[in-house]
């Protein structure tokens, strides 16, 4: 028992330091799972890492941009809050490990895990049959759910907005899979398609989880029932308020607060000191207007710096098969949200307040 008990403690202790970003989720994970399945808590790590990656890709150029406190202030019981963002921090966290368990098990990685054949001879539609070797999600399902969904001890109204969000993560793994087909018959002919599902890529399912997160729901409790505590009545107003969310949709409990100001006890750092983008190539409208949704309407303004930067340049092709560059140095104009006058800052601060939710 104690062997096993340091052994779970060296691996987190490794995790750890592999994904410093993400110590905070490694630790949590790692140290829920039951210890028969301790062969699978690197790929545990690898996907807390890589659901919290995307996260940050996902809201880069937003307020609130996904800090590494994120899914630490979400699970801690004395922090834990159930606001829009923490619902997607939920759903991307539980989507990386099942995400990163299913992709492990299709490249061999465990030996309790193969594919997915339950479908292999059945007809799939007009010209194809299933077959092949489809990635096996109801394996990287249930192993994640042993490890993530263990974070929640509690039972309380935000433990289950908690485990649902959890859910929308996996069932998003799920409907964002692809099929694909390989073609038989005579000289090519393609009579006839064996296909199979596999996984889409990891930026599909943070794509799919972000409209999720704009079309988020928000829960409204009878506060009366709630009171009640853990009673049958308070039981009961929690179950009607969920028989009516769809299980693809995420929840949340409470009202954002103001991610342009920093507040160090929920872990939101502000936006003054961020970079923002006004001039580049192939930018979307909502990072053109990054500069505005950070720095004016948060009472900043926005301070352009110079910097230098080294880069490959005047790269030559040289027979046979090296290419070689020179190294150039640039300046490279950057812009960044800075402190104003109070004075100034005032008119846009109330503007920022009564315009409600803003990322």
């Amino acid at each position: 028992m104690k062997r096993s008990t340091f052994l779970i403690l060296s691996i987190a202790g490794v995790y750890s330091a592999v994904f410093h970003a993400a110590a905070w989720s490694v630790n949590n994970f790692l140290m829920t799972g039951p210890k028969a399945y301790l062969t699978y808590s690197s790929s545990v790590a690898a996907g807390a890492h890589s659901g919290m990656e995307e996260c940050k890709f996902q809201f880069g150029w937003e307020r609130w941009n996904c800090p590494e406190s994120a899914l630490q202030l979400s699970t801690h019981n004395r922090l834990r809050s159930a606001t829009r963002e923490t619902s997607f921090v939920h759903a991307i966290s539980s989507a990386g490990v099942m995400y990163t368990l299913t992709r492990n098990c299709s490249m061999g990685d465990f030996e309790s895990c193969g594919c997915d054949d339950s479908r292999n001879g059945r007809v799939g539609g007009r010209g194809w049959v299933w077959g092949g070797c489809s990635d096996n999600v109801e394996f990287g399902e249930r192993i994640s759910k042993l490890f993530v969904d263990a974070l929640e001890t509690g039972h309380d109204t935000r433990a289950l907005i908690n485990l649902h969000n959890n859910e929308v993560g996996r069932l998003a793994v799920k409907a964002t899979m692809k099929r694909a087909c390989k073609c038989h018959g005579v000289s090519g002919s393609c009579s006839i398609q064996t296909c199979w599902l596999q996984l889409a890529e990891f930026r599909e399912i943070g794509n799919y989880l972000k409209i999720k997160y704009d079309q988020a729901h928000k829960l409204e409790m009878d506060k009366r029932r709630m009171r009640a505590g853990n009673s049958a009545d308070s039981r009961g107003a929690t179950a009607e308020t969920f028989h009516h969310v769809h299980a693809t949709e995420l929840v949340f409990l409470e009202d954002s607060p103001d991610y342009c100001t920093r507040n160090a006890s929920l872990g939101h750092h502000g936006t003054e000191g961020r970079e923002c983008l006004q001039t580049g190539k192939n930018l979307s409208q909502w990072e053109k207007r990054s500069c505005r949704r950070l720095c004016t309407e948060c009472g900043l303004r926005v301070e352009e710096r110079r910097t230098e930067v080294v880069a490959s340049c005047n790269c030559k092709f040289h027979w046979c098969c090296t290419v070689r560059c020179e190294q150039c140095r640039q300046l490279v104009a950057k812009h960044f949200c800075a402190r104003r006058d109070t004075a100034a800052a005032a008119p846009n601060h109330i503007k920022r307040r009564n315009k409600g939710h803003k990322r």
